[in-house]
């Protein structure tokens, strides 16, 4: 449950909503999946602790500038065309729809994860491409390359962030500009061939990608996997931002499985192992990866290299 307060805005000035929850709230453990690195021109904090956040709506662009005014209560304001549909959407990206109450942990460590990270909410944005591609992008490569991707793409085919944003942030790009973007920007973004391809069929697809939100998660899941080049990992990727989807488990994830195994059983374990481990924690087992790691509980030792970036644009 949660209040929403709108300040309409006089001209020049940015709109304004106050959210207010039941309960603590901590906007940037909810928000923290959206931001795709430390320098990701769609999602920047500030020196004050404020998150500064873009976004393209059906409405337009839009600038948020998201700040914690109180234990239970977040601040919203909001610049540019889109300002008045994201102040609409933004408690459901904050998490106000997320409902944990039939969650009972009877793992120990995970008891004590929900009890130390009992702020934390799954938030929804609604935003099916914007969650998609980042997810491609990210796929089969080691996270530094995909979010200097990323960057390289958004800010060169991003429009301006209305508003008093941060110096070079960028809205993310239509899904005109992503069919238009040529095989030699994404050579040179270090964007294989078949991720691109991926890529431009999803922008191709964007109307229908975007009506995916009014299905059942689940079920919008199942139709991503049906897409050439999307499957089970990218797919989960995408429900847990855009859908809010606490089930969405990261199948295929170099990270999760291990983490999953050594925090849980001492040991690592592969991706049969973590599913059967988070199978009795179903709706809630992407809650559960949340929960260990906003709640420092997440272990997992470090052994070997990390993964080779695959430089193609040698090639």
């Amino acid at each position: 449950m949660c209040r929403v307060d709108t300040d309409a805005p006089s001209p020049n000035e940015a709109a304004e909503t106050t959210v207010e929850f039941a309960g603590p709230v901590s906007p940037g453990a909810t928000l923290a999946p959206w931001r795709r690195g430390p320098l990701d021109p769609t999602f920047q904090i500030t020196p004050d602790r404020a998150i500064w956040r873009t976004s393209l709506l059906a409405s337009g662009p839009v600038t948020a500038r998201i700040t914690r005014s109180g234990v239970t209560a977040v601040r919203v304001q909001a610049w540019g065309p889109g300002a008045s549909q994201f102040l609409a959407e933004v408690p459901a990206l904050l998490g106000a729809d997320d409902d944990w109450s039939d969650f009972v942990p009877t793992h120990p460590v995970v008891a004590e994860a929900a009890r130390r990270a009992s702020h934390l909410r799954l938030g929804r944005s609604g935003r099916v491409l914007e969650a998609l591609i980042p997810a491609v992008i990210e796929q089969r490569v080691p996270g530094a390359d995909a979010f200097r991707a990323w960057r390289v793409l958004v800010s060169r085919y991003g429009t301006p962030a209305p508003g008093p944003a941060p110096t070079r942030m960028r809205v993310f790009p239509s899904p005109e500009a992503w069919r238009r973007v040529p095989s030699w920007e994404f050579h040179r973004a270090n964007v294989d061939p078949g991720r691109a391809r991926t890529i431009v069929a999803c922008a191709q697809r964007a109307d229908s990608l975007e009506r995916l939100v009014t299905r059942p998660p689940q079920d919008a899941r199942a139709a991503l996997t049906s897409l050439p080049g999307i499957g089970v990992w990218t797919a989960a990727e995408v429900a847990q931002r855009a859908f809010g989807d606490a089930d969405a488990v990261s199948v295929g994830d170099y990270h999760v499985p291990k983490m999953i195994g050594w925090t849980l059983v001492g040991h690592a374990v592969d991706d049969d192992g973590m599913v059967e481990l988070l199978e009795p924690m179903r709706p809630h087992r992407h809650r559960v990866v949340r929960l260990l790691y906003e709640s420092g509980l997440a272990h997992e030792p470090r052994r070997g290299p990390r993964l080779p970036v695959q430089d193609i644009r040698s090639l």
